[in-house]
């Protein structure tokens, strides 16, 4: 039943954002008709333990029975990490680098997994699986956890495996890499002159690992590769996709980072940025706030062919057989005294 009513929903590969700590009438319309595949929680979104908790139930019992839906965050530690007190702040990934230890970095995973999971929290946008090979890189720096792409590749591996042995997704970004970049893809469009054998050599080595560890997810860059691409970024580019589909053989879902951004934003019209980023290999678009922006990928979708479509949709089908509908929620609430002391002892 789930598979059959599933496929015909080309909105189960849209997931949104949005504004305030109450869930809007619209998006919420879009979940019951199961129009939408998920939602992503920001700080603007969070008042309170209590509320968050309620609003995540709420989130998950709009949605049909036959599509449930999925509730994501990006919480990694350090600049990048939505929930704070009284739920534990985590040190930046680079801090559990330098220790050396993933043994540590699989333990912060699994206690920040936790954490979301008694939220019923089912998908973390993390880890950082980037390079930081550019000291001047103005957006990844020590959410990196290295500038050794086999250090990365080993905590990034940890950190996937602790998350999802605690039952919450881990979503690898920012694929091909995103770390020896020098402008912000939330502003412009980074440009990245590597050639196929310098990123085999940096920046695929973690994804490579990842994809053998068994990750649930994988997110795009909105970065040009003029080398492998001089037309396309590498979110449309079916030439990068390429290195993650056909060469390392990653068969699992794929999100776009958020097409807000204004790498392609500012480039690519709606329609045009939703069609080619299925046709190159992306499952699943993220918009995380603009309702209109939404509405416009969810039409794209709904008119797009079905040869665009079915990959994605079963994907996204398989992954939220594993992982979606928050079905944990123990019970736990902030502060959680062992993290804190875990956080502490690693900061």
């Amino acid at each position: 039943m789930f598979a059959v009513a599933f496929r015909w929903q080309p909105g189960q590969l849209l997931f949104a954002g949005f504004a305030g700590t109450a869930l809007p009438d619209d998006l919420a319309a879009l979940i019951r008709a199961g129009r939408v595949g998920g939602v992503v929680l920001f700080a603007r979104n969070v008042a309170s333990p209590a509320q968050l908790r309620a609003l995540v139930a709420e989130l998950h019992d709009r949605a049909p029975a036959s599509a449930p839906l999925s509730v994501a965050i990006d919480q990694e530690g350090g600049r990048v990490q939505r929930l704070r007190a009284p739920w534990t702040e985590w040190p930046p990934m680079r801090r559990l680098g330098e220790r050396g230890s993933p043994a540590d970095t699989e333990a912060v995973a699994r206690a920040l997994g936790r954490e979301l999971a008694d939220l019923r929290v089912d998908l973390d946008f993390a880890p950082v699986a980037d390079v930081d090979t550019n000291p001047a890189n103005p957006v990844i720096g020590d959410r990196s956890f290295s500038r050794d792409p086999e250090e990365v590749a080993r905590h990034a591996v940890a950190f996937t495996l602790g998350l999802q042995r605690e039952g919450v997704a881990a979503c690898a970004k920012h694929f091909p890499g995103h770390g020896d970049t020098s402008v912000d893809s939330h502003l412009e469009l980074p440009r990245i002159e590597h050639d196929r054998e310098r990123l085999a050599r940096v920046e695929l080595v973690p994804f490579r690992a990842l994809a053998a560890a068994r990750v649930a997810s994988m997110m795009t860059a909105h970065v040009s590769l003029p080398r492998l691409d001089p037309a396309f970024p590498a979110t449309l580019s079916p030439a990068v996709l390429a290195l993650l589909r056909e060469e390392i053989g990653y068969d699992g879902l794929v999100f776009s980072d958020d097409l807000e951004m204004r790498a392609i934003a500012d480039r690519f019209a709606p329609d045009a940025v939703t069609r080619g980023a299925l046709a190159a290999g992306v499952d699943a678009l993220l918009v995380c706030s603009r309702a209109d922006l939404r509405d416009q990928v969810l039409a794209a979708l709904e008119s797009a062919p079905d040869r665009l479509l079915e990959a994605g949709l079963g994907r996204m089908a398989a992954f939220k057989r594993d992982h979606a509908g928050g079905a944990r929620g123990a019970g736990g609430s902030p502060p959680y005294a062992a993290h804190q002391e875990l956080a502490t002892r690693l900061a």
